[in-house]
């Protein structure tokens, strides 16, 4: 493969573009640290529904598509896309609460919410936490998925791949704040959906496919197209379907499916103009994230499985890459080696705009938990506007290096990386969803889910990192209800034998977020109602899109429609939901 001068003029002209972002609204997101990591909480919806996707949209999230469909088939993909009920239950349960707090960042929720030192203590400890190391890994999980695409597509050295890749993002970041992500997100977004249907279509079409009908007629492909997974074989449905869908979703903490909303989600909700933004743009984000993009990648999974049929034709083909990173999530960028000039120099461009997007965005919410909930709260509180702004940059650079020297020296695969998350979050998930209701949650539940989670994960990730084969005969999907039953077991038990926050807190609380407690479950059925119509809808749509793929337009037809009468009632009853 060679690139051109068109491909590297494309890719130019898009760095150019994202610096000047930065540069052009460096002054306006300098004023002060609302502005700088909220954008002074006036954003429209559209503009914020769309960054949420182009963040999720990551550089390393097709390779994690593809791994998971050479392995599990396209049904496979359930451990991610149960996640949508996660999506949902925030867009019509929470948003609106989140926008009411009025904080600067979800972890002032903590001395809102609960009193005393302990409040105090666990604000500081998440910053930390969640701003620095959790935020590193996921940071480290992207730059290995560059390291890869990097080494295909360039020949860069792993070292190369990410000076080059985390210069221009962290200059961006570090000048523009929230709202120059924001507003570069809605320009990667476009470039990299163009990019990846684009790049679909000319490899579905490739000599040695054919066309969509030798694609699917093909053997090695056949057994990996079913939407659903066997519910014949135990070993195949539950940790792919059951798993997911019965435990999941609920109980486990993960990047930007948060229980009750979280992290960058969170961010975008409190940046935006009020409630109803707050609850469309979550709704637009879930919408986009699960029924419009996925396609273009499982296509190309499937075309892989033909030009790559197993990891030594990967070997094969790349065997300058160090051996560790020869893993499944490899043939997605392996299959863009076949694109023309012009057209890789757009996907290529696309997939430079994935990495920038999410990193840039992790930079920007990572630090506003260092400025915000550590250096504002414990060190300086005095801190002048300017001086939260500088401690915001300086904290971007670091988090880039520390995220570069852990995907250089620990990570290798981006499923490893998406479990690893995954059993780190178990049995947290439901603490969140029921603090804003149960009075009895306290910080010491919060804590004692953090630490009994963390714990059993790195007794797991060392077990397999290690080679130590104490867990061998548990399989992975049991390995994270294990991680859900005694982490939900604890949290709960520390929270009934512990005292909660006292009542002057808890009624300043409700009065902030609910106005009073009478009102904590207004609307309730509309509320569950939409959530079980939003989340069929939108799986609809998922599945209509992949049947007329399939050439099944009757089933796509009718699934489409289901789609459209659920958007008209969410719609219709949008005053007594939002």
């Amino acid at each position: 493969m060679t690139l051109s001068n068109l491909d590297f003029a494309l890719l130019g002209a898009f760095f150019l573009l994202s610096l000047l972002i930065g540069v052009f609204l460096s002054r306006k997101s300098g004023t002060s640290s609302k502005s700088f990591f909220l954008s002074d909480s006036n954003m429209p919806w559209w503009l914020l529904g769309v960054s949420m996707v182009a963040t999720t949209f990551a550089v390393d999230t097709p390779n994690l598509v593809a791994g998971i469909i050479r392995e599990d088939g396209v049904a496979g993909n359930w451990v991610w896309w149960s996640f949508l009920l996660t999506g949902m239950l925030t867009v019509f349960f929470y948003a609106k609460l989140w926008r009411k707090s009025g904080i600067t960042t979800d972890l002032e929720f903590y001395e809102m919410r609960y009193s005393g030192k302990p409040a105090a203590f666990l604000r500081g400890f998440r910053a930390l936490y969640l701003g620095v190391f959790f935020n590193v890994v996921i940071m480290a999980n992207v730059c290995v998925a560059a390291i890869k695409i990097g080494h295909v597509m360039f020949g860069f050295s792993k070292y190369e791949t990410l000076l080059i890749a985390s210069v221009i993002t962290v200059f961006y970041s570090m000048l523009g704040g929230l709202r120059g992500v924001v507003i570069t997100d809605f320009v990667q977004f476009i470039i990299a959906m163009v990019g990846s249907i684009w790049a679909s279509v000319y490899i579905v079409n490739l000599p040695e496919i054919g066309s969509l009908h030798n694609l699917f007629s093909n053997e090695l492909v056949q057994s990996k197209m079913d939407l659903m997974p066997d519910f014949g074989n135990p070993s195949v449905y539950i940790p792919i379907f059951l798993v997911p869908l019965a435990v999941q979703w609920w109980s486990a903490w993960y990047p930007g499916a948060e229980p009750g909303g979280g992290g960058y989600v969170a961010q975008r909700m409190l940046a935006a103009k009020n409630e109803k933004h707050a609850t469309w743009a979550v709704l637009f984000f879930n919408f986009a994230h699960y029924a419009i993009r996925p396609w273009p990648w499982i296509l190309i999974a499937l075309a892989s499985l033909i030009i790559f049929p197993d990891l030594g034709a990967l070997q094969g083909a790349f065997s300058g890459l160090d051996a560790s990173y020869i893993k499944d999530d490899l043939s997605y960028p392996a299959m863009l080696t076949f694109l023309p000039s012009g057209l890789l120099g757009i996907v290529l461009t696309s997939l430079v705009a994935a990495f920038m997007s999410t990193i840039s965005t992790h930079l920007n919410w990572g630090s506003s938990y260092v400025v915000n909930d550590f250096y504002v709260r414990f060190v300086s509180p005095d801190a002048s506007e300017k001086k939260k702004v500088l401690v915001g940059r300086i904290s971007t650079f670091i988090l880039m290096v520390l995220a570069a020297i852990v995907a250089l020296y620990v990570l290798e695969d981006a499923k490893e990386s998406f479990d690893l998350l995954l059993q780190i979050g178990a049995g947290t998930g439901l603490l969140f969803i029921l603090r804003w209701f149960w009075k009895r949650i306290n910080p010491f539940s919060e804590i004692a889910a953090m630490i009994i989670s963390f714990l059993i994960a790195i007794v797991f990730f060392i077990d397999t990192k290690l080679e130590l084969h104490w867990f061998d005969t548990i399989p992975g999907h049991w390995k994270l209800v294990i991680g859900v039953g005694i982490t939900t077991l604890g949290w709960v038990l520390v929270s009934l034998l512990t005292k909660p926050s006292d009542n002057k807190t808890l009624k300043q609380f409700d009065e902030k977020i609910f106005g009073d407690s009478s009102k904590k479950f207004e609307n309730l059925g509309y509320k569950i109602g939409a959530f079980f119509i939003g989340t069929i809808g939108i799986y609809c749509a998922l599945f209509a899109t992949g049947n007329f793929i399939y050439g099944n337009l009757l089933y796509g037809w009718i699934l489409l429609l289901v789609f459209i009468v659920s958007f008209v009632l969410i719609y219709r009853f949008r005053k007594n939901l939002f």
